[in-house]
């Protein structure tokens, strides 16, 4: 996908036991995109998918591609948990009340603000960062348009093309970039993994328990990440804004982050700006 148009800075909304493990472990959790609140989008965005390519091949008069495509996404389906992907969320937009509200623990988190570019450097395969699609019909979605190529080109059965299937793989990861149009003001963008492809990515998942229920995510080595971009991670991390609702001492987190051997950081720290109020 191509980057947001004039974004530089990408901002990370979580809280603050979140952003510990992200600085002492220098690590950032990719969790299942099945547990997050917009889960159903994936099986959407592969059915909308299916239907884009197999309406090509009905307007080429070639029904015989057009049901093998049917029975090929028909079976992708059916793996939706296995083929499901890992992600963490970032937004174009700085001290956002909305996304303090939604994913910030109800404003009182923190903000974190990383560098697109060296986000950008750090996502090799299989990570890829991903704008996210926002659109009721996925017919203008540049899969669309590989698939329906591989599958022209390639002879039955096509669920051996191993061109066909990397496609897929693709557009699996693809799907945890697509959200319905409701959410387009979020102006997201996802650091996203498909773990299914194991052979790539040798990293062995962690899991988060909490008094409501487990949930399974793979932890990514922002230290190693750094060395692929020839950077550090006071780079990358360029500013801390804690949220409007928090009670969180400002110098108290600069101490924190001094001890942690951030002295970049630290001074970068400010409080939101956002006029957030809780409801009474």
């Amino acid at each position: 996908m191509e980057q947001p148009e004039n974004v530089t800075t990408l901002y990370h909304y979580t809280d603050f036991g979140a952003l510990d493990g992200i600085l002492s472990n220098a690590e950032l959790r990719l969790n299942n995109v099945l547990n997050m609140n917009d889960a159903s989008e994936m099986t959407l965005f592969m059915s909308s998918l299916c239907k884009a390519v197999v309406e090509r091949f009905q307007n080429d008069g070639d029904l015989i591609r057009a049901r093998w495509t049917e029975k090929l996404f028909a079976a992708e389906k059916e793996k939706e948990f296995i083929y499901s992907a890992y992600a963490a969320c970032f937004s174009c937009f700085r001290d956002d009340a909305a996304q303090w509200e939604r994913y910030a623990n109800h404003g009182r988190g923190v903000c974190m603000a990383f560098r697109y570019d060296l986000l950008k450097k750090m996502a090799v395969e299989p990570l890829s960062l991903q704008t996210v699609f926002y659109r009721d019909d996925v017919g203008e979605h540049e899969l669309v348009e590989i698939i329906y190529r591989l599958i022209r080109r390639h002879k039955a059965p096509w669920d051996t093309s191993p061109a066909i299937r990397a496609a897929l793989n693709h557009a699996w990861a693809a799907s945890a970039a697509f959200k319905h149009p409701s959410f387009q003001s979020e102006k997201e963008v996802r650091l996203v993994v498909s773990p299914f492809e194991q052979g790539f990515f040798n990293v062995q998942p962690k899991y988060h328990i909490s008094n409501e229920r487990i949930k399974k995510y793979y932890p990514v080595d922002l230290q190693k990440l750094c060395q692929i971009a020839d950077t550090q991670m006071e780079n990358v991390i360029t500013e801390l804004i804690v949220g409007p609702e928090s009670t969180q001492s400002v110098p108290i987190l600069q101490d924190y982050l001094r001890d942690m051997g951030y002295e970049k950081l630290a001074e970068k720290v400010t409080h939101s700006a956002c006029p957030l109020r809780q409801k009474m």
